[in-house]
């Protein structure tokens, strides 16, 4: 798929200036540099300046000092490096205990009182679409390691608490001497087409006329294309053949790698497993131009920004090449 990275999160070209992770001395001085800066999280959030672009604060902000961790370096742009800095540990008066996706939506986010007010924390999943290309990358890469953290501080093979090393990039057990490294989930997502139809699923709890395609993470010994077979036979019963990959997504919630792949049908009845699926169904592509128009129905239009959203928009527009 010739322009398959303009997908949200695609890739920027980042410069991850992967050499520099282990010297201590060099980030140091860096970290001083007026020409370096960081992008900062709370709980998943990020900040945001005009709802649309990733805030960059110098390295001598205030929210920035006294922190017990040093931030993670995610790479270098032309004006120095670029960090990343984690502040899930503030606890502002009043904040809701759950600030997960499943909040209010008119419920706002708190914000900091050591930030200038040009800026505010918002929902990755409200601003994904409308950032920049760089902007995406760093704050996909920053989620996803920031996320691996949170449920790897200790050692998978003594357990013992580890120690972050190598900028961000890398966890020590100073106990038993293993390495730690960032984890990444590959996730297959597939257009599975018959004629001019596509198959799609509604997962259990989807709000009320949420469709996309079918999906599964990869299991371990197998292929990309034996995934698609298996996930598709598995949740909706449906035989498939030829399969060719398309592009891929980072996912950062929390630490999946979008596998897009077109997969072509060998039968067209469907069986669903309730388990998987809450129900599923064959979508003409003359319907699916509805469905993005939102005049379809039953079907709202998908989330702009998911790889899902751009392997349909682009079937439709038969741009799948």
């Amino acid at each position: 798929m010739r322009h398959g990275e303009e997908v949200t999160f695609g890739g920027s070209g980042l410069d991850r200036a992967a050499e520099l992770r282990g010297q201590t001395e060099v980030l140091a001085a860096a970290a001083r540099d007026p020409g370096s800066c960081c992008i900062l999280l709370w709980r998943g959030f990020p900040l945001v300046t005009g709802g649309v672009a990733l805030a960059r604060l110098p390295m001598a902000h205030p929210v920035l000092q006294g922190r017990d961790r040093a931030p993670v370096l995610l790479g270098r742009e032309e004006a120095g490096l670029v960090f990343a800095q984690d502040i899930s540990e503030w606890s502002p008066p009043g904040a809701p205990a759950d600030m997960g996706p499943g909040r209010q939506v008119q419920q706002p986010l708190p914000a900091h009182p050591e930030v200038e007010t040009i800026h505010a924390f918002a929902d990755l999943r409200a601003v994904m679409a409308g950032l920049s290309p760089r902007d995406a990358e760093l704050l996909a890469t920053a989620k996803a390691i920031y996320n691996w953290h949170s449920t790897h501080g200790f050692c998978a093979k003594c357990g013992r608490p580890s120690e972050v090393t190598m900028a961000g990039w890398q966890r020590d057990c100073p106990a038993c001497g293993a390495k730690h490294f960032p984890r990444t989930d590959p996730v297959v997502i597939m257009l599975i087409t018959h004629g001019n139809d596509t198959l799609l699923g509604r997962s259990p709890g989807w709000p009320e006329g949420m469709w996309s395609l079918l999906a599964g993470f990869v299991e371990p010994g197998e292929t990309i294309e034996a995934a698609v077979r298996r996930e598709v036979w598995e949740e909706a019963h449906v035989k498939v053949g030829q399969v060719d990959y398309l592009n891929c997504q980072p996912w950062p919630f929390p630490n999946s790698l979008m596998f897009g792949c077109r997969g072509e049908a060998l039968s067209r009845d469907i069986t669903v497993d309730p388990v998987e699926l809450e129900d599923a169904r064959w979508v003409s592509r003359e319907e699916m131009v509805d469905v993005f128009a939102g005049t379809h129905p039953d079907i709202r239009p998908p989330r702009n920004g998911a790889i899902a959203e751009f392997i349909m928009r682009n079937w439709v527009a038969d741009r799948l090449d």
